[in-house]
């Protein structure tokens, strides 16, 4: 007499385990995109962060400060500036007394963010 015994998975094990994964994911995916939002933000806050040292270090120098541009490739007409990418440079002004700038990122819902030095900081 030969035994047969057979191997694998009934229905409802795999039920349980496409619902485990389901719930699992329904949690995990909203956490992730928030996550990545707020990464784009704080990628606003560290460029305007750069941008800000930077903008001292030229004031040094020349005793003016600059109206802060982007070009294309993300370069800036402030020395040593490298903007990241997606972040837009929506307004800037710059002259003796001080400067600001108002920045955004098309992911960051929080945005857009200002620096203005007479306040110093990141409003």
């Amino acid at each position: 007499m030969i035994l047969s015994t057979k191997k694998g998975y009934t229905l409802v094990e795999l039920l349980v385990v496409v619902a485990i994964i389901g719930i699992l994911a329904a949690i995990a995916v909203p956490q992730f995109m928030s996550y990545r939002e707020q990464s784009y933000c704080l990628t606003i806050k560290n460029d305007l962060a750069s941008l800000a040292r930077h903008q001292e270090s030229y004031f040094i120098e020349n005793e003016i400060y600059l109206a802060a541009t982007r070009n294309p490739d993300g370069s800036s007409n402030v020395p040593n500036q490298q903007w990241s990418s997606g972040v837009a440079v929506d307004s800037s002004t710059g002259d003796v007394n001080g400067w600001t700038l108002v920045a955004s990122h098309p992911n960051c819902s929080k945005g857009p963010y200002t620096y203005d030095s007479s306040g110093g900081g990141i409003q």
